[in-house]
């Protein structure tokens, strides 16, 4: 069997999220291939970038555009070209990593194989909830649209280009067929905390946890102002992990209502604090409404934590209603509220939420991900 040479394509690398793991499972699954990104920026990752120490990293030509950093929703317009640009004619397969920044638009030889790990085809280009409400301007909105039409189109092209694509929920699958009219395999995305929790950290008894958790980045499409409302409303102590444009809103918001005391801002945090607030937590909150997959929700359940969620997208294959979590209907502080405190009458088992969270790991993805490149290894 041929060994391949394999390279690695992320769309950029500027804050610390799922799909960024997502690049790190696929780094250690193939730890010889280098990873192309549009442009990368190592002070937007903060104390995340020790993670990419060891891997070679390559921009595009928008790394070298003055304040690419500030500018990185403009420069979607130029990402196609970006990534069409890159000399990728020494791999034989290309792993694809990507959301809304046209990463799949990279060139490969003729016998070379393109797989495309599709997080979501992007959000802002199909009407689901992007991390601003660029539709609340109406000049933006204008414009918006019509850059939106031509980057569809593009969007339409690229995909079709792939060998395979391979996608982290059904939910994204039928988005997938919906939108590229194409078929795709399922791969759910790594949570690490699975593979190393047992020897990490020990849950706290469900009757001994007094906090709830909010755990994302603090923009729009999250919705981390219900979480904060609800727990002033229901005077519940909450613990905020997360950095984003909403931020100086919530702390008003909390400061506004004398809930410094209880409901506090912790932005990023390293993953063993995070496992360990995860592991003391009463519930996960979680007010996102369509969901890719959400990585989250699981490494809370990873934790032994039961999660509150919306009944959309991703969580709805990754939470048992009654059993690991609960579900709530419409993104309305009301609805959210209620799910609250029928939460707070269940009994959840953390031993029980953890082997069902088991499925999700880390593992898991990387032999599922070198199975399908290892077809290829056949095929060549």
């Amino acid at each position: 069997m041929k060994k391949l040479k394999i390279a690695l394509v992320h769309d950029y690398l500027q804050e610390f999220g799922g799909a960024e793991r997502v690049i790190l499972a696929l780094h250690q699954a193939f730890p010889e291939a280098p990873l192309y990104v549009g442009f990368y920026d190592p002070a937007g990752l903060g104390s995340h970038i020790s993670h990419f120490s060891d891997i070679k990293i390559l921009s595009t030509f928008l790394g070298k555009i003055p304040f690419h950093q500030q500018l990185r929703s403009p420069l979607r317009l130029l990402a196609p070209w970006a990534f069409a640009s890159l000399d990728l004619n020494e791999f034989d397969v290309v792993i694809v990593s990507t959301n809304a920044y046209h990463a799949k638009a990279v060139r490969v030889r003729e016998d070379a194989a393109l797989l495309v790990y599709c997080h979501t085809p992007a959000r802002s280009l199909y009407g689901y909830d992007t991390r601003s409400n660029w539709k609340k301007n109406r000049y933006t909105k204008f414009f918006g649209e019509i850059i939106n039409h031509f980057l569809r189109l593009q969007d339409y092209e690229d995909a079709r280009r792939a060998d395979q694509i391979i996608v982290n929920s059904q939910t994204v699958a039928k988005r997938v067929k919906k939108f590229w009219r194409l078929p795709s395999t399922v791969v759910y995305p790594p949570v690490n905390f699975i593979d190393t929790i047992d020897q990490k950290v020990t849950p706290t008894p469900m009757s001994e946890r007094k906090y709830y958790l909010f755990v994302n980045r603090l923009n729009f499409a999250k919705h981390p102002e219900l979480a904060v409302q609800a727990a002033i409303d229901l005077s519940l102590p909450l613990r905020i992990v997360g950095d984003g444009p909403l931020t100086p809103s919530l702390a008003e918001m909390i400061l506004d209502a004398g809930a410094s005391d209880r409901i506090f801002l912790l932005g990023s945090v390293p993953d063993e604090q995070l496992r360990t607030l995860y592991a003391g937590a009463r519930a996960l909150l979680y007010p996102v409404v369509d969901e890719d997959f959400g990585i989250v929700p699981v490494e809370a359940m990873a934790c032994g934590t039961p999660v509150i969620a919306h009944l959309s997208g991703g969580p709805q294959e990754t939470i048992i209603d009654g059993r690991t979590g609960v579900f709530f209907d419409r993104l309305h502080l009301k609805d959210f509220e209620a799910a609250i405190k029928k939460a707070q009458k269940l009994e959840f088992n953390p031993d029980y939420i953890r082997a069902h969270a088991s499925q999700f790991s880390q593992a898991q993805f990387i032999k599922k991900m070198r199975k399908i490149v290892d077809q290829y290894a056949k095929n060549s």
